[in-house]
């Protein structure tokens, strides 16, 4: 089952203008800081929604893990990573440089960043610069302060990967390997719901990046079909970790505006603000679920009152004997929620029955009760994937399943293949666009 936090005493905060100067101090150097074997310091933010409301703007550092429980990862074997250079590499155009990136096109637009598809010129290879404008009285908005220290230290082929890191006066650009698309574009191509064998592979990849950031006491804090990136041979990877944050800092209190409404767990909805990697497995069975069915597993239209009803209605409405102690969540009124009883997922999802073993998969990840959720890595070794290689609970963190023979993307419905078109949205993963 997932994992809990258990509370912890605070710590002393330092002050904000120190913060920041120390912040513009480790950007200059980030590029260049070599570590082989264990995630360096991260500094996490306490934030919840893209739009910063109802935030306290607070960076407390991640050396707080005890030293038996940092993770320890593997380092990409790609040529094009910054942390890894080469005593011959040539001076110039150099990592870490502005001008060691061509700009070709405009992604899109968020509220505090551009993304651009780009060129890097020291290798040719194709790039995604995600540009972050910075202004002198507000400083670094804190989710790329986030997002650079969290990443700089994963490596993992289904985690999107962060080549380089440049630090203007005027701008902070993360440099990412270039993806072609997401998976919210990819299913909006087959309306009617995913090729079963395509739907397997794609959780699987999930379930091993979120088995892997959960693993470094890293919650991503916001799942959706958006942040999933699909490469052009089908290898999904996490994306936007602009809300993730680190579960092993001292306060053990989250902020409950976090992830888009539609994957967004009840008890979060109720205002707990005490989660774990629980959060982000009822993401994932809201995912699988649309990605068999074609539409949204729980698509509330108004406010968080009908989310939750919609949630009920199949699910059952919860009380003490079924959720001990939901009665004691902020926003748990009983008298305000129908009286359900629960259904059998099939009921409301008819092609849960198509797939062997999908439904009882589907039940254990979409559980009411947090602390009866399925975790990622008991997920990956469900009956459900049992018809696969297993070969692939055995490949290291920067292989790829499609190395294994054998394993590889299927045809949709009336597609020969033609899986990728040129509306690219990896910009909406990435320029932090409104939920």
């Amino acid at each position: 089952m997932c994992d809990m936090i258990e509370p912890q005493p605070p710590q002393k905060l330092s002050k904000m203008k120190k913060l920041r100067r120390t912040l513009s101090e480790s950007f200059s150097r980030i590029a260049l800081k070599k570590d082989e074997n264990t995630i360096d310091e991260i500094c996490v933010t306490k934030m919840s929604t893209r739009n910063y409301q109802g935030m306290d703007s607070v960076i407390k550092p991640l050396d707080t893990i005890p030293e038996d429980k940092k993770v320890r990862v593997q380092r990409t074997q790609s040529s094009f990573d910054p942390f890894e250079k080469s005593a011959n590499q040539p001076t110039s155009p150099k990592f870490g440089k502005a001008d060691s990136y061509e700009k070709l096109e405009k992604l899109g637009e968020g509220s505090y960043a551009t993304v651009y598809k780009g060129k890097s010129k020291v290798n040719g290879k194709l790039v995604a610069l995600k540009v972050i404008r910075l202004q002198e009285e507000e400083g670094t908005p804190f989710t790329a302060i986030r997002e650079a220290s969290l990443l700089k230290g994963l490596k993992h082929a289904n985690i999107v990967l962060l080549h380089d890191i440049i630090h203007t006066k005027e701008t902070l650009t993360l440099v990412f390997e270039y993806v072609h698309t997401d998976l919210c574009q990819y299913m909006d191509k087959y309306p009617g719901g995913l090729n079963p064998d395509n739907v397997k592979l794609f959780l699987f990849q999930l379930l091993r990046g979120l088995a892997y950031i959960h693993q470094g006491h890293i919650l991503h804090r916001d799942l959706k079909p958006q942040n999933l990136l699909i490469g052009d041979t089908g290898e999904l990877k996490l994306a936007d970790f602009g809300l993730a944050r680190a579960k092993s800092v001292p306060s053990h209190t989250y902020s409950n505006e976090v992830v888009t409404l539609w994957y967004r767990p009840p008890d979060v909805l109720f205002g707990s603000t005490e989660y774990s990697t629980c959060l982000d497995m009822w993401g994932v069975g809201c995912i699988f679920i649309e990605m068999i069915q074609g539409v949204a597993a729980f698509p509330g239209m108004k406010d968080i009152q009908d989310q939750l009803e919609r949630i009920f209605l199949i699910l059952g409405t919860p009380n003490e004997e079924t959720w001990p102690g939901v009665h004691s969540l902020p926003h748990f009124k009983p008298d305000r929620f129908t009286q359900y009883g629960p259904k059998n997922l099939r009921q409301a999802w008819n092609k849960l029955s198509y797939m062997n073993h999908a439904e009882d998969l589907a039940s254990k990840l979409l559980q009411c009760f947090p602390k009866n959720r399925l975790s990622a890595q008991a997920a990956l070794n469900h009956d459900y994937f049992s018809d696969l290689p297993p070969r692939l609970l055995e490949l290291s963190d920067m292989s790829s399943i499609f190395t294994v023979p054998n394993v590889k993307l299927q045809p949709e419905a009336g597609d020969s293949m033609r899986m990728f078109g040129k509306n690219h949205s990896f910009s909406k993963s990435l320029s932090n666009s409104k939920h």
